[in-house]
């Protein structure tokens, strides 16, 4: 399957293009391919790619994810042409039908407001037994002279004169192809369909105003580092009305002096003596929990040996479940010894020196024999 175009080479315009731009690209190209009018093979497929290419870059929101991420960002059901299965309608119906559908829906539909991101850092124990941050943003906020209007409160707003209230104008045009209709948003009103006399003093018809709010976090328990926490609402408001949008907080996780994680299991390495793998303990080891674990160490314990403490671990994010803690036993050799002390290793090395000799090989006479034949 060949690979897509890119939607501004498609178009012929600039990564940089204006909406008036790509709309005057979209209907110069679409009279020139419309398969009514051009009856070449290629003419149906060059039409569709065309109408892909336009949904998307016409609409901000996205453009934007094409920008950031390419077709990978866009790729949930781009390229459907209006009514393209049935060509029993004219050429200029196809343009009515496009452009004044899309002007109602963008003029129907409420803005959302921008969303924000927002970088926290965590301790460790905070992610793993979750917590309540308290954060300051900045962004922008419904006025509350206005309730976000935009006009002075005892005023009220008038039907545009320019539109006559329906926030667009429509030009009927007459060309070789027959009549088509092109809607436009009104520029007086910018599609709401009613303008402001008089604009409020505080936000100066906006309807917002730049504030900084404190808003409380809640951080599920078992969260890791790079985590996103979606505060839904919590985002910027639009201009005069419209839904809020969302406030996203990126986690960092401070590293901890003597726990580490490995998803939702907890590694700590717990050091111990000569004599306490030789011989066996009991051992008290700490926990995340903030208590002591009693694990027994066996006799003959080999350094790097690790021991599961089960439900000592992470919890798993919205579940009672828990992860395990696994503790790697490392052998600690004394940087110092007592007079005493020297003389018992020396016995026992004395010992294990005997112990070889009866054994009749040394260490060199084992190698030697394992590379023989």
């Amino acid at each position: 399957m060949a690979a897509k175009r890119d939607y501004y080479e498609v178009l012929g315009v600039a990564r940089t293009a204006t909406e008036d731009e790509i709309k005057k690209a979209f209907r110069r190209l679409a009279r020139q391919y419309h398969p009514d009018v051009n009856k070449e093979k290629s003419a149906e497929g060059r039409f569709k790619e065309i109408n892909e290419a336009y949904e998307i870059l016409s609409d901000p929101q996205k453009r934007q994810a094409y920008d950031r991420f390419g077709h990978a960002g866009v790729n949930n059901g781009a390229g459907a042409a209006p009514g393209f299965d049935n060509f029993a309608f004219s050429f200029g119906d196809l343009f009515e039908q496009f452009f004044s559908t899309q002007q109602q829906t963008r003029r129907g539909t409420p803005q959302r407001g921008a969303d924000i991101r927002y970088d926290l850092t965590i301790t460790f124990e905070e992610a793993v037994f979750g917590c309540q941050k308290e954060i300051e943003i900045p962004r922008w906020e419904s006025c509350g002279t206005c309730h976000g209007s935009g006009a002075q409160p005892g005023t009220s707003t008038q039907r545009c004169t320019h539109c006559q209230g329906t926030g667009e104008i429509r030009r009927v045009q007459q060309s070789i192809f027959g009549q088509f209709v092109n809607v436009m948003v009104c520029d007086r009103c910018r599609g709401e369909g009613r303008v402001i006399t008089t604009p409020c003093e505080r936000c100066r018809g906006q309807g917002r105003i730049r504030n900084n709010r404190r808003v409380a976090v809640n951080i599920p328990a078992g969260v890791d580092d790079g985590v996103t926490v979606r505060v839904q609402g919590e985002g910027e408001v639009a201009a005069r009305g419209g839904t809020a949008g969302n406030l996203y907080v990126n986690l960092t996780v401070k590293p901890h002096p003597y726990f580490k994680r490995q998803g939702n299991d907890i590694i700590y390495e717990l050091n111990c003596s000569f004599s306490q793998v030789a011989l066996g303990a009991d051992v008290e080891v700490p926990s995340i929990d903030g208590t002591a674990a009693q694990l027994k160490i066996p006799a003959g314990t080999q350094t790097s040996r690790s021991f599961r403490l089960k439900g000592l671990g992470v919890p798993i994010v919205h579940s009672q479940a828990r992860g395990d803690m696994h503790v790697l036993v490392k052998v600690v050799t004394p940087a110092s010894l007592t007079n005493r002390q020297r003389e018992l290793l020396r016995e026992f090395a004395e010992i294990e020196k005997q112990q070889d000799e009866r054994g009749g090989q040394n260490l060199f006479d084992k190698i030697k024999d394992a590379f023989q034949p």
